[in-house]
């Protein structure tokens, strides 16, 4: 999983998969969840994420530890 921020747009993205999205649903006001072509979710688009949630702080606990790979 890799969490891309844009501070020009202030838009968040969360990847949760390497694969292209083929579909998109708008799920909220500025929320964006991506598919691919199987339907399974690959990301999560978040418009103007600094009045959605803390952008300053990522807290991360309970990761698996196995298989780790640097980016």
């Amino acid at each position: 999983m890799k969490l891309s921020y844009d501070q020009a747009t202030d838009s968040l993205y969360i990847h949760l998969a390497d694969r292209p999205s083929v579909n998109s649903d708008e799920v909220a006001d500025g929320v964006v969840l991506d598919f691919d072509v199987n339907g399974a979710l690959v990301g999560i688009d978040v418009q103007h994420a600094s009045l959605k949630a803390d952008i300053h702080s990522v807290v991360m606990s309970h990761l698996p530890l196995t298989n780790l790979q640097a980016a």
